[in-house]
């Protein structure tokens, strides 16, 4: 970390010298617009943070998932367990905390769980236009799962022709990078008439086994691979390569259509379709597992994630008694994933199947009163249709016969309505106050052939109630000051009433009927400082207390607490109404235009959680990441942009693992007591973008340069080493 250290001053004091110089040209001002609130609004209105994504950040960094580009951000961190995934860590909450939107629409369901979760892949970075990240509860716009934050996606809005003429434009892109021999094509067009537009986009991605740096801890090295055989007797192979992680390569392809309609000023109708689908591929982490000297599995594989959305969003601009604005989204989205698991030289494969048919309608509207009062206000209804399916296959025969099923058979419906209200008190102050009212119903029903539920069914049908106040305070045009107290829930979904599966070596989580919803309370500060015109800072310090916290606890079934789980003695576990937990931290930008053609940027990120454990006792929380961050030295010269920075993270000592992850000894580094722990790390990383014309450009980056072996916080797959990246666009 020293070397970490001695960059981040030696950039630092280029910034206190740069400030004799008189640079006319600005860095980021205060007045950017943002539309994660779902509405166009100016980022400096609303009183939290808001993180953006351009398009144009996007095509340098050259990330290969959306998992990847959320890093972009500086601002959150990705937790992998297989190359094929990425799960998002926001101020000390993860996973079904966090609150997923594509071009609006909620793409939570029913069984997003509280394990890491891989679906932001099924997103295409290419078709993007924009990605925004807003920090804290917004339970009051979007409901339940807004917890930590909500990650809003844009896609490309297909443009209309400004002539008579047919305008067409679009993309071919190629894509090369070493550490996976990753082999990715793209390539999209927009047609535009006077009324009608179309955007249409397709990507394809072929990664190979991911290497690792060469220097760093020995524990992370993959000395072994299993090659499966159909007869029950498995091979343990020797990995000639130890840097390569065998298995982890995987192939996925995205579809974009989208089509607009303006038939006057007053109407714009959007219909998009979105599919996305990766082949088979294995979850690196439980391939790390070993029992009795040789590896526990020999197969365990996520099948194909699917998703598919088709979303109609329709727009009336005419101003009324009701609305200024008003916004209707239709939405079907289809979801499949699956889990294959075989254990070593055993000839019964397990094969579970989850489908989630997801329909949603939102109505937003947005209405000015007077000279000071805007009203934001809508209703939302979601209903999730679960199908969980679970076979048994004999590989030597081929035979299937009917499992256990991982989920239910369930329904989950949300029903909410929502008002917010903008407030101008003066031309500096700004107040802002919302409530929501959410009801939640969900309906299972458990089927006990295979295991024995002392109930065949659950009903929950509850109402959350949650709001919101904040104030910005502008002393001035380089000034913003804002403070917000927000409430946030997350009711109980499927995933956590009726879920069985093994969560660790030992221990068996089964079905929890009796639960209710937790919540969330939140207060933060931010402020934003434009220094002259080449200097600004952002400083955001928060606090979150979440109670009845939907954990992982010791339970009993049928009053005994272990049960024979996949030939093994289990420790019964369910989720639980069972902790209290806190989160604090601070999250600091700087930006700064250094000369005409320089800027240094840096984002720097503390956070601290604790949850409470049976005993009473505290432990760190899980989700909360250690100290991380990103500097940034970016080079604009006329056709040519270069970029130098540096990722880090902190170390988590053994004493503040948390005690779920002391449990996981195979995915971290020893130390020297012989206990688990998460070394702390840094990466040397150079981008560039050369536009030859207006036509033709190539991207190229050298990532790792120092070739660094390092597994961010609590992931399984340890991430890439030295890694060369050369990308080729031609646009028409």
């Amino acid at each position: 970390m020293k070397r970490i250290y001695t960059i981040i001053l030696f950039v630092f004091s280029g910034i206190i010298y740069s400030q004799t110089e008189q640079d006319t040209i600005k860095v980021t001002t205060l007045d950017e617009v943002v539309v994660a609130t779902k509405w166009k609004q100016k980022k400096e209105d609303l009183p939290y943070k808001i993180a953006s994504i351009s398009k144009e950040a996007i095509e340098l960094q050259n990330p290969q998932t959306a998992a990847d580009l959320l890093s972009v951000s500086g601002k959150v961190f990705i937790q992998k367990s297989q190359q094929g995934g990425g799960s998002p860590m926001i101020r000390g909450f993860a996973t079904n905390r966090l609150l997923y939107t594509v071009d609006g629409v909620r793409m939570n369901t029913a069984i997003f769980r509280g394990g890491n979760i891989q679906n932001v892949i099924s997103l295409d970075g290419f078709a993007m236009e924009n990605v925004e990240v807003l920090f804290g509860p917004n339970s009051v716009i979007y409901g339940s799962d807004a917890i930590g934050g909500v990650m809003s996606f844009q896609t490309v809005k297909p443009k209309f022709s400004t002539n008579e003429n047919t305008s067409v434009s679009g993309n071919v892109f190629s894509r090369f990078s070493s550490a996976n021999d990753e082999k990715t094509g793209h390539f999209d067009v927009q047609l535009g008439w006077k009324k009608w537009a179309s955007y249409t986009s397709i990507s394809y991605n072929d990664f190979g086994d991911l290497r690792m740096g060469t220097h760093g801890p020995n524990e992370y090295l993959k000395t072994y691979y299993v090659v499966p055989n159909f007869d029950g007797s498995d091979e343990v192979l020797t990995n000639e390569n130890a840097l390569v992680q065998k298995p982890s390569a995987y192939t996925q392809y995205n579809v974009t259509q989208k089509v607009r309609f303006a038939p006057n000023e007053n109407w714009d109708f959007q219909y998009g379709f979105h599919y996305s689908e990766t082949s088979d591929y294995s979850r690196y982490d439980r391939h790390l597992r070993m029992r009795n000297g040789l590896p526990r599995y020999a197969e365990w594989n996520y099948g194909p994630q699917k998703w598919m959305m088709n979303a109609l969003e329709i727009s009336n601009f005419a101003k009324g008694n009701l609305y200024d604005e008003m916004t209707i989204r239709f939405a079907y989205q289809n979801f499949e994933e699956s889990r294959i698991s075989r254990n070593l030289n055993n000839v019964n494969r397990e094969i579970r199947i989850e489908k989630v048919d997801a329909y949603s309608f939102n109505i937003d509207f947005n209405k000015k009163i007077g000279t000071k009062n805007k009203l934001f206000y809508g209703v939302e209804y979601v209903f999730d249709k679960v199908n969980s399916e679970g076979i048994d296959e004999d590989i030597t025969s081929g035979v299937q016969v009917e499992g256990p099923a991982r989920y239910p058979q369930a329904d989950w419906q949300s029903i909410g309505i929502y008002l917010n209200d903008q407030y101008t008190i003066t031309d500096k102050v700004l107040l802002s106050a919302g409530l929501r009212y959410n009801q939640y119903i969900l309906n299972a029903e458990f089927d006990t052939t295979f295991y024995p539920f002392p109930f065949t069914e659950a009903k929950l049908n509850d109402g959350a109630l949650t709001g919101s106040l904040g104030v910005v305070y502008k002393p001035s045009n380089s000034w913003v000051l804002s403070s917000n107290v927000s409430t946030a829930f997350r009711s109980p979904n499927v995933d956590d009433v009726g879920k069985v599966f093994d969560s660790e070596p030992g221990s068996v989580v089964v079905p929890n009927p009796n639960l209710k919803a937790e919540y969330a309370y939140n207060v933060d500060f931010n402020i934003a400082k434009v220094f002259g015109s080449n200097f600004k800072l952002d400083l955001s310090t928060y606090y979150t207390w979440l109670e009845d916290a939907l954990v992982r606890r010791d339970y009993t079934l049928n009053g005994s607490s272990q049960i024979m789980y996949d030939g093994e003695l289990s420790q019964v576990q369910a989720i639980q109404n069972a902790a209290k937990a806190t989160v604090y931290g601070v999250q600091f930008g700087v930006e700064a235009k250094l000369s005409k053609d320089f800027v240094f940027s840096t984002d720097l990120n503390f956070q601290k959680g604790e949850e409470e454990l049976d005993n009473g006792e505290k432990s760190p929380s899980r989700h909360a990441a250690p100290f991380f961050g990103v500097s940034r030295l970016t080079f604009t010269h006329e056709k040519l942009e270069l970029q130098i920075y540096t990722q880090y993270s902190a170390k988590k000592d053994y004493e503040d693992l948390p005690e779920e992850e002391r449990g996981k000894p195979e995915i971290y580094a020893i130390d020297g007591n012989g206990n688990p722990y998460s070394p702390g790390w840094y990466t040397l990383n150079l981008k560039t973008d050369y536009k030859f014309n207006k036509t033709f450009n190539v991207t190229a980056g050298l990532e790792n340069i120092t070739d660094q072996r390092y597994r961010p916080y609590s992931s399984g797959l340890v991430a890439p080493g030295r890694n060369f990246i050369v990308g080729v666009r031609a646009k028409f």
